[in-house]
């Protein structure tokens, strides 16, 4: 699991098939399928709409609780869909482009204030981390003075996961600190040296958190919110303060279950700071698209960090691959997607915009508890792109 903190589902990245790229899963038992759209109707409207298909699937037959999207076309046009419950006991509406807990998508937003720093001269992309932050990272086959900046960004700096999914699952409401939770990465040995192989690593994130931090002398959630959020208006997303566990607008419930057979619990309100700057922030489907499609739209970083941001590595599934905070995965009707995804207890998200302007994230009111839902889920995203 990757906290807010997952890798998209682990984002895309720890499967065995471009389709298991995702994120979180939920569960169901009564359904109550709706549509909300901005698209005008026509002659074919009779006709099952194949995104509301693939969401109505995922709650029927996948079990989880609800499932959420929103879709834009190449104009720009949205269309939001919901299916089954916002809460498993009252059987509530899904809310239309409800809140959701981002997780891993955080990673690109850090990534982005990373490189905007980097634009102006503040930071050094292969700059080691010892020039920001130095003697922080020291321990068996770990040194600051050797990971750079670049290798934090894109998951090759081997450092070990610092994340422990049981202990968060014990006690979903505790605060954690920053410096604890890297703390807990450090007792443990190198993965591999810096450069040599990539890895999907939460820590790599938490540590570039901590450089934004020392770099503008201000918290990272008010950077985040100053330097994207409020840059590109988007309304309904923000960086939760500390101590901040709530949903603060309309969402669905979010849910857990170990295994598929497991009973479910509710864990929509939790304390986001082990997920931090791999995974804390709070949005909707529908700014989620609108970030990334301002991202590769160019108004968030010059075209040399842009163009750096997307220089990937292959990020262990077949066609995936890794830049610095996005993920580039290819589609069955041709070219590629960006975005990131994430999952954390409760929510998962996926998604992301394509070259000439689709965009699609879909979210799921629980992590997916095995590969079949995840592989619908990832289907679904490649529904709503290739239509």
């Amino acid at each position: 699991m990757h906290a807010g903190v997952s890798p998209r589902f682990r984002p895309t990245l720890s499967r065995g098939g471009r389709r298991k790229a995702l994120l979180a899963v939920t569960m169901l038992t009564g359904a109550v399928m709706t549509t909300g759209a901005l698209f005008p109707p026509t002659a074919s409207a009779a006709k099952p709409d194949p995104v509301q298909k693939s969401l109505n699937a995922l709650v029927v037959d996948d079990q989880i609780p609800s499932a959420s999207a929103s879709v834009a076309d190449r104009k720009g046009r949205t269309r939001h869909y919901t299916a089954g419950v916002g809460d498993l006991k009252t059987g509530a509406k899904v809310p239309k482009d409800g809140q959701v807990r981002a997780a891993s998508n955080t990673k690109a937003f850090t990534a982005v204030v990373t490189l905007q720093l980097v634009a102006e001269k503040k930071i050094a992309l292969d700059a080691p981390v010892d020039t920001y932050l130095p003697g922080l990272l020291r321990g068996e086959g770990i040194d600051g003075r050797h990971i750079t900046i670049r290798q934090l960004l894109q998951h090759t700096s081997g450092l070990p996961e610092y994340l422990d999914k049981r202990a968060v699952l014990k006690d979903p409401q505790r605060y954690y600190e920053p410096r604890e939770l890297l703390d807990s990465a450090l007792a443990q040995k190198a993965h591999f040296s810096p450069g040599a192989k990539w890895e999907y690593n939460n820590t790599n994130y938490l540590v570039a958190g901590l450089i934004i931090q020392k770099v503008t002398g201000r918290p990272l959630g008010e950077e985040i919110n100053r330097r994207i959020v409020d840059r590109i208006g988007l309304r309904h997303t923000y960086f939760p303060t500390p101590g901040d566990m709530t949903i603060r607008e309309p969402h669905s419930k979010g849910y857990h279950r170990d295994t598929a057979d497991s009973p479910w619990r509710e864990v929509t309100e939790l304390d986001p700071s082990w997920g931090w700057a791999a995974g804390a922030v709070i949005t909707t489907n529908n700014d989620l698209n609108r970030f990334y499609t301002a991202l590769l739209g160019g108004r968030l970083l010059p075209p040399a960090q842009l163009a750096q941001m997307r220089t990937t590595v292959p990020a262990g599934a077949p066609g995936v691959r890794y830049g610095l905070g996005l993920t580039s995965t290819p589609l069955p009707c041709g070219g590629v997607y960006w975005g990131h995804g994430g999952t954390i207890p409760g929510y998962a998200t996926l998604g992301g915009v394509t070259e000439d302007g689709r965009a699609v994230n879909i979210a799921l009111t629980a992590m997916p508890t095995d590969t079949a839902t995840e592989q619908h889920a990832q289907a679904a995203v490649e529904t709503a792109l290739c239509r």
